[in-house]
């Protein structure tokens, strides 16, 4: 599956759930405190038509997000019958790891090979600030149930603020030396102001502190195809990666559309467009193949990069999906 600019698309990111059970600083505002009715948002059974028409299209892996995927009742069922899509080669779930100590068997035993835990502090205060109330503990137990239970690869993102950086490198420096995780520093993307203008921390300084703090070796990155530059620190279990979408922005080798949790396929993160499927989806005369057709009408509408993006709305990740 090709879009204008000739990119192989074989990955869509679905959120389920524009919820969360934290409240994080940069993601809910009193703009933007209240939830989708729950009629709006996608039935599992809406999502399985989407994801198997995706994969007729040519989709060939597929990520589970929110808000926080966790805090839907029955996820694991969904995984389960997702995972069961023949032509479906990798399938991933991203989440605050607050909920996964008591999901990371049942997700395994569904399915679910491999996760992507979004934190971005190691330290229980700030933890506690940035996430409204949150319990850094709960993350931590979730990343370890994660790892016990066999998930591979273990995979952090964290988005670094401006506030104690060099504290927050030494600590997740010391998880990596301490436990089989790929933790990935992003600069931050702003969905407020024009794409990338208030990013605080650029690669540059990231992979400059890093280095000074432990010798690094560029090195293959663990399975799931995203866009991070890896490096091993000589002794680690883990690895530390690299992902720069400003400074060193990877739209020509895009490969994703994201659906969001009431149904709108946006083909660019940094974009307004959506193609809406609900209506399709809820057409007594459904036709799978009106389905497939709208799928390729976002593959024309594909920017070429961020920079062509149009973004008029104000929106955070956990509205679109992360």
């Amino acid at each position: 599956m090709k879009d204008s600019f000739n990119r192989t698309i074989d990955y869509l990111r679905i959120s389920i759930t524009d919820r969360c059970n934290l409240k994080c600083i940069y993601c809910i505002t009193s703009e933007n405190l209240s939830f989708l009715p729950r009629e709006q948002v996608l039935t599992y059974e809406e999502v399985l038509k989407v994801s198997r028409a995706a994969v007729k299209a040519g989709i060939r892996k597929i990520r589970i997000t929110g808000g926080e995927p966790l805090v839907r009742r029955d996820i694991e069922e969904l995984v389960s019958e997702i995972s069961k899509i023949e032509g479906i080669y990798d399938l991933s779930l991203t989440t605050n790891g607050t909920l996964l100590r008591n999901y990371a068997e049942r997700l395994l035993r569904a399915g679910l090979k491999r996760i992507n835990i979004s934190l971005d502090t190691l330290n229980s205060e700030r933890f506690k600030q940035i996430t409204g109330g949150g319990d850094l503990n709960q993350v931590l137990e979730g990343i370890d149930a994660a790892i016990s239970v066999g998930m591979d690869p273990v995979k952090i993102n964290t988005v670094l603020l401006d506030d104690g950086v060099e504290e927050e490198i030494d600590l997740f420096l010391n998880l990596v030396y301490r436990k089989p995780v790929h933790v990935r520093f992003i600069e931050k993307m702003d969905f407020d102001d024009d794409c990338g203008s208030t990013s605080s921390i650029k690669c540059s300084r990231l992979i400059e502190l890093v280095s000074s703090r432990a010798k690094l070796k560029e090195t293959e990155g663990p399975f799931g195809f995203g866009p991070a530059t890896y490096f091993k620190p000589e002794g680690a279990r883990g690895t530390i990666g690299f992902i720069c979408p400003y400074s060193r922005h990877f739209c020509s080798r895009c490969n994703r559309l994201r659906l969001t949790a009431d149904g709108k396929l946006r083909p660019c993160l940094f974009s307004d467009i959506e193609v809406d499927l609900r209506p399709i989806l809820r057409d007594v005369n459904f036709k799978d193949s009106d389905l497939l057709e709208k799928i390729r009408e976002a593959l024309t509408l594909k920017p070429e990069s961020f920079k062509q993006a149009k973004r008029s709305k104000k929106i955070t990740m956990r509205q679109i999906g992360g």
